[in-house]
């Protein structure tokens, strides 16, 4: 009965070892992403602050033109 008791303890302290590894690990790769977006995130606002960004909105037959004008006045390119 001892050996049975040892043995069922052994499993036990394993199985809570691998649980709580893998919880770690996967809170520090949750946080080390959620930083990699943030600093993404924060590029990207300075890239669309800089004044060489051009600023590009679809018009109403869809294609994308910078702030919404209508660049095709005379008509399609040939």
């Amino acid at each position: 009965m001892t050996a049975i008791a040892l043995r069922l303890a052994i499993y036990v302290i394993i199985v809570a070892a691998v649980y709580f590894g893998i919880r770690k690990i996967w809170r520090d790769w949750k946080s080390q992403f959620r930083n990699l977006d943030r600093e993404q995130h924060e590029r990207d606002l300075r890239e669309r602050d800089r004044p060489d960004v051009i600023t590009l909105k679809r018009d109403g037959d869809g294609v994308f033109r910078p702030n919404g004008k209508d660049d095709d006045q005379a008509g399609p390119r040939a």
